[in-house]
């Protein structure tokens, strides 16, 4: 059988800057110089990769807005909140869960967000593990990341689906063996996923 490893941002849970950005200002120049200087900006990264703790990010990123820290704190704040569950990927999740694969979460995200997130959700209960880059200081696509959650939680690549929206992460996985899917939506990832599980071989029957 299959083990089945899912992205949480932009897969589990909606993620979109530019639709944070378009109900925190009004202003489309302000908007794209937020976005550059916060949201694509290498300390966006190192808060992911852990080495970056979010009330330092602030600093950094009031520095370089000229936007008040009480602003920015506002924008992180808005940024948790707007981690909202995709329905349809919590069905499919809770479906596969049902079928009992063992479902596990890979995700990019520093540790204080993963935190606020586990008080406030449920989906958190199908995973059979949870590795999240900012509690463990490693950052997809490394290599290190999916060697570390392939050895805690003794995955063999061959034998698991990698899902994820961002393309390079979804190609570092795929060099290293495993089977994956680029996720788009969440149909497309459920016809997709479904197809690997039940291919010749697999213990997996669909409906069964």
């Amino acid at each position: 059988m299959h083990n089945v490893i899912f992205d949480l941002g932009g897969v589990v849970l909606r993620w979109s800057p530019d639709d944070i950005l378009k109900e925190f200002y009004t202003d489309e120049a302000l908007r794209a110089h937020t976005k550059r200087e916060v949201f694509q900006h290498s300390d966006w990264l190192d808060m992911d990769r852990g080495t970056l703790l979010e009330p330092e990010a602030i600093v950094r990123f009031h520095q370089r807005t000229g936007r008040s820290r009480d602003e920015m704190s506002a924008l992180m704040r808005a940024v948790k909140d707007s981690l909202q569950p995709v329905p349809q990927t919590v069905d499919l999740l809770e479906e596969l869960a049902g079928q009992g694969i063992p479902l596990y979460c890979l995700s990019n995200m520093p540790a204080a967000t993963a935190d606020y997130l586990r008080q406030r959700h449920t989906f958190w209960k199908v995973f059979s593990g949870v590795v999240i880059s900012g509690e463990i200081q490693l950052l997809k696509p490394d290599r290190e990341i999916f060697d570390y959650i392939a050895q805690r939680f003794a995955l063999t690549p061959e034998n698991t689906v990698f899902i994820d929206d961002h393309g390079p992460n979804v190609d570092s996985a795929k060099r290293l063996g495993f089977k994956t899917v680029h996720f788009q939506t969440s149909g497309q990832c459920r016809t997709e996923l479904f197809a690997i599980l039940n291919q010749p071989g697999n213990t997996l029957a669909r409906g069964n």
